[in-house]
This record gives C-alpha cells, sequence and structure tokens, in this order.
C-alpha cells in the first residue's frame, strides 16, 4: 500500500462550498443519533453552505486559520481555529473534519499541529474545543492527542439541546525551574 501524502492549504472564499460539502457529510455520518435526522437530512447541507459563505466572505474579529486538507488534490478535510479574546491567550480550534474514508489516515493530526504551531506562533497558552457528548471517537482521538477534558456545556444544535465537552490543550507549562516547557 502507498503512503498517503496529505497537504494543507490556506482555505480562500472560493472553498466555500467544498468547506461545507465536507462539513455537512462530516455531520450526517458522525451526528446521527446525537442531532434530529430532519435536520441532518434536510437542513444542513443549506446551512452550512451559508455558514461558510458568510465566514470566508468577511473578516474575522479575531486571526483565524483555516486550512484545507488535501490527498492528491482531491479535499479530504478542513480545520478552522481562531483567538478567541482579545488578549489572544486561547485559541478555539472550532472545526476539525475528515472525510469517513480519510478517518486514520493522519489528516486530524496534522491538522491539529498546524493549529498548534500557529497558536504558538500568536503566543496563545493553550488550545480549546468542544465535542458533542456521544461522539466517542473524537472524544478518544482528541485524548489520545493528549487533549484534557475540562467541563461541559449545554449547546443548542439544529434544534436541539446537546451538551458538548470543553477539552483543552496547553501549549506551554511552566517547569520546577521557572523555565517553559513547549507543550
Amino acid at each position: 500500500m502507498s503512503e498517503i501524502v496529505i497537504s494543507l492549504d490556506h482555505a480562500t472564499p472560493a472553498d466555500a462550498p467544498t468547506i461545507a460539502k465536507i462539513h455537512a457529510l462530516s455531520w450526517q455520518a458522525t451526528y446521527r443519533g446525537l442531532l434530529p435526522d430532519p435536520y441532518l437530512d434536510k437542513e444542513v447541507d443549506s446551512e452550512r453552505a451559508a455558514y461558510w459563505t458568510d465566514r470566508l466572505g468577511k473578516p474575522a474579529e479575531f486571526n483565524r486559520l483555516i486550512l484545507v486538507a488535501r490527498c492528491a488534490n482531491t479535499p479530504i478535510g478542513f480545520v478552522c481555529a481562531e483567538q478567541s479574546d482579545a488578549a489572544g491567550r486561547e485559541v478555539l480550534l472550532d472545526n476539525l473534519h475528515a472525510l469517513k474514508d480519510y478517518q486514520g489516515c493522519g489528516a486530524g493530526k496534522l491538522m491539529i499541529r498546524a493549529v498548534r504551531d500557529w497558536a504558538r506562533e500568536l503566543g496563545a497558552a493553550q488550545l480549546y474545543l468542544y465535542a458533542l457528548e456521544g461522539n466517542w471517537r473524537a472524544m478518544a482521538f482528541y485524548e489520545r492527542q493528549g487533549w484534557q477534558w475540562a467541563g461541559t456545556k449545554v449547546e443548542q444544535m439544529g434544534g436541539h439541546t446537546v451538551n458538548a465537552r470543553r477539552y483543552i490543550y496547553p501549549l506551554a507549562a511552566a517547569r520546577a525551574d521557572g523555565a517553559v516547557a513547549a507543550g
């Protein structure tokens, strides 16, 4: 079996339909049973298309990184992260999605590494994300990558109340001698 080569490219407004489709397909495959079927079957495609057209069509309030993962020039996933506060101490990993046929090939790890590097360049102290309770595969993936569970919050998605687990990933930790060790 040949090695899969994945590249990451900065997203442009022209990538909005591609990102929206990957996002919708990911939710339809992953959130079945967690979100209402009518939402996943009839609304998520148009909702994600409008969301990504708007998001990529206007400047971000804070610094934002959106990358498209490609394998042999075919889009297979994307990641979106942004500084979540004016002080820049935290970066939200807002979206991380890979098409089902490409999960497990290293795209997720590569996208997380790109976000970690970007966040460090910004001087952020930690990353954080939210994963829906019941999305056991994603939670296990994040925990294997060193993310730590840090609480739960209630959110609305697709007209449905869900619990989302907050995970954090410290980017630097103080050592006993006062030096900073990279996370």
